[in-house]
């Protein structure tokens, strides 16, 4: 394949792990680590919490589209498994923004928002992880997951499809660089915030918990629209790369206000 044909997926590609490392369930693990290893004193390790929990995460994702390149060769992958994963994953955005928006309008004024997750649930001590590997163990256990594995698989057996394996490689890299960048960057920014005044840390919290469970609701949206009305799926094919880089910006929005309500707050 031609480089003009290559960049558009690496670029979509990157834009999708980008979008998949603000799942509201990335950012609520991510933020109950850096909390609880802040205020353990292993602030190096609080500031890195995001980029090894990415790291893990996208470990798996990698390895799990290296081999289902080669095991699915030229072969297709059946319809009904795309419309699974994309059932499941709007389904799970609805459900994580539903408990962010409770969160956010139930936490009294002043108070810092937490942000709700589902899976860290399930992980018991882990969740609470004191040491850089097991916190990027934290991040691979994530990726076993229905949501996690299907878009992998959906989208190294679709560049697999045209013959070039290695452009599923360079596609699984490009999204997971893509995830390690938001990550990594909610984990500097937590980091930084939880050293500054409480009035600064509730500000921001309440605008960014805000911004989490818009984004899960609408992407689920989007996610209705191209599930149950034709028309909208049609319009959708070619623009997925304008529709991920639209969320991005909306997010970056939604940080400089974070950012911007902070100030005031300790103004």
């Amino acid at each position: 394949m031609t480089a003009g044909a290559v960049l558009p997926v690496l670029a979509l590609t990157f834009a999708l792990g980008m979008r998949h490392g603000l799942d509201a369930d990335h950012l609520a693990t991510i933020d109950g680590l850096t909390r609880f290893n802040a205020g353990a004193g292993r602030l190096r390790l609080a500031r890195c919490c995001g980029l090894l929990f990415s790291l893990g995460h996208g470990g798996v994702v990698l390895a799990v589209a290296v081999l289902a390149a080669l095991a699915v060769g030229s072969s297709r992958l059946p319809d009904w498994f795309d419309a699974l994963g994309s059932w499941f994953s709007t389904l799970f955005l609805l459900l994580l923004g539903g408990l962010n928006l409770h969160a956010v309008l139930t936490t009294p004024a002043g108070a810092t928002v937490r942000l709700v997750g589902v899976k860290g649930r399930w992980l018991g001590g882990l969740a609470l992880a004191g040491h850089p590997l097991l916190v990027a163990l934290v991040g691979a256990l994530f990726a076993l997951s229905f949501d996690t594995l299907s878009q992998a698989l959906l989208f190294s057996a679709a560049t697999a499809q045209q013959g070039a394996w290695a452009l599923a490689v360079l596609s699984a890299l490009a999204f997971m660089l893509g995830m390690i960048a938001t990550d990594a960057a909610n984990g500097l920014w937590l980091a930084r915030l939880l050293r500054r005044a409480d009035a600064r840390a509730a500000a921001a919290s309440r605008v960014m918990g805000l911004a989490v469970a818009l984004l899960s609701l609408a992407v689920a949206a989007l996610g209705l629209l191209h599930q149950l009305v034709p028309a909208w799926a049609a319009w959708q094919e070619g623009r997925e790369l304008a529709l991920g880089v639209a969320v991005l910006l909306a997010v970056a929005l939604a940080f400089a206000w974070a950012c911007r309500a902070a100030s005031r707050a300790v103004a």
